[in-house]
């Protein structure tokens, strides 16, 4: 996107946030700014991704849609649903995934990692901004039966409810209140035993704000980390791909447009819907870097986003400036940590986990080749591989074959 549009766009903003203090029709006559203007400035601007959407018929898209929606087998996997209540009362909703009697299906997968009787070690799944457990989606088939496993939605995303404190007294989310809704997942879902915390983006923020305040957790019960795609500080510094006027431009107007599409949430998620097919462009070149990605996996993405309310989008998107956890990091200094984040990422940039491996040189980084936002979602066979690896340096498993091959999103593989 050039700086001239991307000023053009900031400009059709600024016409939003007036518009929001107007009453009735002046706001209705907005909300068509709205759906797209802020669509394309919450994400960074794509508006090049779009063009590409528009040489097929509106009416062939949407069936497309219906039909990955009816078929994608993606976000299908259900654990034992459980529920634990964070500090302000917010029910959250997590799932187990226990590891299989002796005999059962899942022998084969225990064979890849050379043993049928795994260690007591629990891997607690933390998922991103706008998205939900199923995210984990690859990574939850792979290990199924193998280790067990918990899943969670953070709070106001998937299965969990609205956030108490946000709704009840007005209070600001922060990073911290999610390091605590962490805690009483664990402590609901994961009451002893040795724990791996693996996180993406959001929910290795999540991890990093759990340390800061439990430190003792960390020490006595954490025996392995995995950082994915996530940041210990200064995301404010992000510029999403754009030129400079461009990131100016965004970071001038999209606080003050995402307050005003919060309080008008029902006129915003109509625009929303309507300009359905630029927030499809937008989801796919802000979470993907290659291009032969599978597009039920791209559909996938789409809903989990698409399903996020914008006032969930607006109520948690302030708590990334302020986000600095880099002093916590000290906190996994005594055990094996993987950093692990996509080249092409332009939401959590790899120069973010090349930072937070400085700060833990025994730390492996890697960095993977062709890859976006959602690298777990666009090259699962590496991360799953990489994580399986960290299991066995954790002692959860013994040394073994690790996963190869598992759920490979490329159109032109065998699944």
């Amino acid at each position: 996107m050039s700086e001239s549009s991307a000023e053009a766009v900031a400009s059709a903003a600024s016409a939003v946030v007036d518009a929001a203090s107007a009453t009735g029709a002046g706001w209705r006559r907005a909300t068509g700014i709205a759906g797209a203007a802020i669509g394309v400035i919450a994400a960074g601007a794509a508006a090049g991704v779009a063009l590409e959407r528009m040489t097929v018929g509106r009416g062939m898209r949407a069936k497309a849609r219906l039909a990955l929606d009816s078929t994608g087998p993606y976000g299908a996997l259900r654990g034992t649903p459980g529920k634990a209540y964070a500090d302000d009362g917010t029910e959250l909703y997590y799932e187990v995934d226990d590891v299989e009697p002796q005999g059962g299906p899942a022998n084969r997968r225990r064979r890849l990692f050379g043993r049928k009787s795994p260690l007591p070690v629990t891997v607690v799944f933390s998922h991103g901004y706008c998205l939900t457990q199923d995210s984990w989606h690859f990574q939850r088939a792979a290990l199924r039966g193998v280790v067990r496993t918990v899943h969670w939605d953070q709070r106001s995303h998937g299965r969990s409810a609205r956030g108490a404190a946000q709704l009840r007294d007005g209070e600001p989310l922060t990073i911290d209140q999610l390091g605590r809704d962490l805690k009483a997942v664990i402590d609901a879902a994961v009451p002893e035993g040795p724990i791996v915390l693996v996180g993406h983006s959001m929910g290795g923020m999540t991890v990093m704000a759990l340390a800061a305040q439990f430190p003792e957790l960390i020490s006595e019960r954490v025996v392995a980390t995995a950082f994915v795609g996530t940041s210990s500080g200064r995301l404010g510094e992000v510029n999403f791909g754009l030129p400079v006027a461009g990131v100016n431009a965004v970071r001038r107007v999209l606080p003050g447009v995402l307050k005003a599409m919060g309080q008008q949430a029902a006129l915003v998620e109509k625009g929303r819907r309507v300009t359905a097919d630029l927030f499809a462009g937008i989801i796919k070149r802000y979470s993907f870097a290659s291009r032969d990605v599978d597009p039920a996996v791209a559909r996938f993405a789409e809903r989990m986003l698409e399903g996020t309310p914008i006032d969930v989008v607006a109520e948690f998107y302030p708590a990334f400036t302020d986000h600095d956890k880099t002093e916590a990091l000290a906190h996994f200094t005594d055990m094996p940590v993987l950093v692990l984040a996509g080249i092409g990422d332009l939401v959590t940039p790899s120069e973010h986990s090349e930072a937070i491996a400085d700060l833990l040189p025994d730390a492996e980084l890697v960095l993977v080749p062709d890859a976006g936002h959602l690298v777990m979602l666009e090259h699962p066979e590496a991360v799953t591989d990489r994580l399986a690896d960290l299991l066995t340096r954790a002692g959860a498993v013994p040394a073994g074959v690790t996963v190869g091959g598992y759920g490979s999103t490329s159109s032109s593989a065998q699944g």
